[in-house]
């Protein structure tokens, strides 16, 4: 029998009959993969070969069926790429690991930067399992590389674009050591900053107004804990979300401590955070260096912190970009685009000074 074929080994491999792998299967007019459960094919398909036809859409590849058997045509780096994107979905549904349509998206990109990366080391490193029963992983090289860091290391810097998980990776982290013991409490903290407009006055006592500035954090935190858990947690100070300027003074011992929204630090807040720390504590710094809303002149504490930090043992930073964002799609678009812009922009400005001169 001819065509590719999935084998079940304890890591799925694809190879034809005569045992050649995807690679230098690739240079055909097609690629045929079989594969071995029909229930698990079907899973593989998604809803109405949804999968499939975000595959097609991505590689410029048409992806037909016929039992168990799918046949790739088109380009032929395309048709490897979506051969070993599948077989490593198939590997990944066999070890019981539901694959959503947003899963494929984050395979394909994963294996379009590493073709030898292994998808189960990537998706199947449960950090925390939420009250909807989802379960918070991984969804790109450096998430895992930044979950790793976070367990080898005291303090850890992650910086990158908006979506691509610094925060909620973060708070998933410290809700799993919290529930295993292994801190006694989660401190969630970001500085009172406001992004680009002033609110002017807002009424109320003092907690009532640093509410609206804390109030992603709570969306995250709401979104891995249910309502009444929640609440019974932050009522017994075992989860306490606060203001940065509420730091000050403190030692905090047997904490995982996050501090959200870094970027909007002043030098000074900076260390003041970082050296709360006392025994048996985590802090985890994030932030987008590309949205930083200080007044002008003012220079971002974690700007200056990569320079102050970058060859301290014991602290790693981890870099993101826009491939490693986990919102709706259009999001890294939106920041590919507006890198450009900014690239553009700055080269239009130069541009024109010199006219004036």
């Amino acid at each position: 029998m001819s065509g590719a074929r999935v084998r079940s080994t304890a890591r799925t491999t694809i190879s034809d009959a005569r045992g050649h792998p995807i690679s230098e299967l690739a240079h055909g007019d097609s690629l045929e993969l079989h594969f071995d459960d029909p229930r698990l094919f079907t899973d593989l398909l998604g809803q109405h070969d949804a999968h499939l036809r975000t595959l097609e859409g991505a590689l410029g590849v048409r992806i037909s069926g016929a039992g168990t058997v799918l046949k790739i045509s088109g380009p032929l780096a395309e048709q490897s790429l979506a051969g070993k994107v599948l077989g490593e979905l198939y590997d990944l549904l066999k070890h019981g690991y539901p694959i959503y349509p947003s899963d494929v998206e984050y395979a394909l990109r994963i294996l379009r930067g590493d073709r030898n990366a292994d998808l189960k080391d990537i998706f199947l490193d449960t950090v925390y399992v939420s009250a909807h029963k989802r379960v918070i992983s991984p969804k790109s090289l450096n998430q895992k590389a930044y979950i790793d860091a976070i367990r080898h290391f005291d303090i850890v810097f992650g910086i990158g674009p908006a979506g691509t998980g610094k925060t909620y990776l973060a708070m998933a982290m410290a809700l799993a050591a919290l529930m295993k013991n292994q801190v006694t409490r989660m401190v969630l903290c970001r500085p009172a900053v406001e992004a680009g407009e002033k609110l002017g006055f807002l009424p109320g006592d003092l907690a009532e107004k640093v509410n609206p500035y804390l109030r992603p954090l709570y969306d995250a935190l709401h979104d891995m804990v249910d309502f009444d858990r929640a609440r019974r947690m932050l009522e017994r100070g075992t989860i306490e979300v606060a203001p940065l300027a509420f730091m000050r003074g403190r030692t905090l011992n047997d904490s995982f401590i996050i501090l959200d929204e870094a970027q909007n630090t002043t030098s000074e807040q900076m260390k003041m955070f970082l050296t709360r720390m006392g025994y048996n504590s985590k802090a985890v710094v994030t932030g987008d260096i590309t949205q930083i809303d200080l007044p002008s002149g003012k220079l971002s504490g974690l700007k200056e912190a990569r320079t102050v930090l970058a060859s301290t043992q014991g602290i790693r930073f981890v870099y993101f970009t826009d491939r490693d964002v986990v919102r709706h799609r259009l999001v890294s678009a939106v920041i590919t685009a507006y890198e450009s812009f900014s690239g553009e922009g700055a080269s239009f400005s130069s541009d024109n000074g010199k006219s004036r001169e």
